[in-house]
């Protein structure tokens, strides 16, 4: 298991925390620790089948041989196959303390388990196409496959797919985790992420998201102390009270629902104020106990949901926007959010995204160009959740439940994210996340959005 909180470093930062750990100790002894790190892992689950250990010109070899020659001396029946000399001085040394045969990596038979330390961080181009289909026949082959940083043919900055088979049973991420492992492609091609300490400090403001710690009510908290979300509803009235419920299970203390005709639905303590249009929902948000507004969960697109998102911007209250209050800013996102005194959230995905911003590069690259363009905090959706902070934080959200992807689930993860604002986390896009992938997972498959609320209170005792 992956500690909570470990940082996320790119193949830049990985480099210069290398460059320091090397002017304190030699090199070698990092190696020979990285190189450890995969013997340990490749023999726990080898169950004494014979090992193929691939081997890289780059420093990524260099651990490999390390590996190979440690699982030999412990008994292993081990082989080497390699695409090429070694190309640095250190990995040349390691292949002579390897002191076996190396085959040639196209002579390679398939063996049940399977080191791969061909390619690993700083990779920026694919795979060659005579190495490509042999590495991934020998990974299909192999009844264990082990990657050593990350699966060759990954781009580590992004987790763009270069080559990467699919299969891959595990990766030994060393010292930090890396964007590959949780982005993108990344997702299907690392197989479980492991990660070894070789004695690397490293230093990031990006980590992964982890279990938020949350405090029950104190003896003399009531209803407003608790936090009071309010939720606009729009043309789909369903959408808002979805948002609505979550933000009572999630733990508000009282929740609104800004609508236009007092209708019924959901449970019977969710509050309804009638609001006509936008001037009717200015005026209510001068209500100063308010603590979170959630606008745009079935908003509409039309010139009545227009007025109610100008009046939610207009307040200076802490606001969530997600759905079509997104689509609604669309390129002015930025512009119109700048104005603003109050905290803003948004919790796009990623088509109402590319709506809102126009930027290149990987996903937290592009989430933290919008967090500091908007100067709101961005909860970039999907299966490779990103959020990004004006301050340049960053948290990832990885292998969240597929069972996800169906309609409101967005919805109650606004909802969510409400009730934490509202009771004052500081660390509230986070927790939201978390406690709304853990909800997913103890709802099981095949839920639907209506169930995922009832989850959320179990997910919270967990925090507690």
């Amino acid at each position: 298991m992956i500690p909570p909180g470990v940082p996320i470093v790119t193949a830049a930062q990985m480099r210069a925390a290398e460059e320091v750990a090397f002017r304190r100790e030699p090199q070698e002894a990092v190696m020979e620790r990285a190189g450890a790190a995969v013997a340990r892992e490749a023999a726990r689950f080898a169950h004494g089948d014979p090992i193929l250990v691939l081997a890289g010109p780059g420093n990524n070899g260099g651990d490999a041989y390390v590996a190979a020659r440690l699982l030999k001396a412990a008994g292993h029946d081990v082989a080497v196959a390699a695409c090429g000399e070694p190309g640095t001085p250190l990995a040349r040394v390691m292949l002579e303390r390897w002191g076996g045969e190396v085959a040639s990596l196209y002579q390679a038979r398939p063996r049940p388990v399977l080191i791969d330390g061909l390619f690993g961080t700083g990779v920026t181009r694919p795979l060659e196409r005579g190495i490509a289909p042999v590495f991934a026949e020998l990974v299909n082959a192999a009844r264990f496959s082990l990657a050593i940083d990350l699966p060759s043919g990954l781009a580590t900055d992004s987790g763009a797919d270069l080559g990467a088979p699919r299969g891959i049973s595990a990766t030994l991420a060393l010292a930090a985790l890396k964007p590959a492992h949780l982005l993108d492609a990344g997702l299907e091609r690392c197989g479980k992420v492991l990660l070894a300490d070789i004695g690397i400090a490293v230093e990031s403001h990006w980590r992964r998201v982890s279990r938020p710690q949350l405090k029950a009510p104190g003896a003399r908290a009531h209803k407003y102390s608790r936090g009071l979300v309010v939720v606009v509803e729009g043309d789909m009235p369903g959408a808002a009270r979805l948002a609505a419920h979550a933000a009572m299970a999630g733990g508000a203390g009282y929740t609104i629902l800004a609508c236009a005709d007092g209708s019924s639905g959901g449970p019977d303590a969710l509050v309804r104020h009638r609001v006509s249009n936008g001037d009717d929902l200015a005026d209510f948000l001068t209500e100063t106990r308010i603590g979170a507004v959630v606008v745009g969960p079935g908003l509409g697109r039309d010139r009545r949901a227009e007025g109610l998102l100008k009046a939610a911007l207009g307040a200076n209250l802490p606001l969530i926007l997600d759905g079509d209050a997104c689509t609604l800013l669309g390129k002015s996102a930025a512009a119109w959010l700048q104005r603003r005194t109050a905290a803003t959230w948004l919790t796009p995905h990623s088509g109402e995204f590319d709506r809102m911003f126009e930027s290149e590069g990987d996903k937290i690259t592009r989430t933290l160009t919008a967090a500091a363009d908007s100067r709101a905090t961005v909860i970039h959706k999907g299966a490779d959740t990103v959020i990004a902070t004006p301050r340049g934080e960053v948290r990832v959200l990885a292998q969240a439940s597929s069972w996800l992807s169906t309609a409101g689930t967005g919805d109650v993860l606004a909802g969510t994210l409400a009730a934490q604002v509202a009771s004052g986390n500081k660390n509230a896009a986070e927790a939201a996340v978390w406690l709304h992938a853990r909800a997913a997972r103890l709802a099981g498959p095949a839920f639907i959005a209506d169930a995922l609320p009832m989850h959320l209170p179990p997910a919270i005792s967990e925090c507690l």
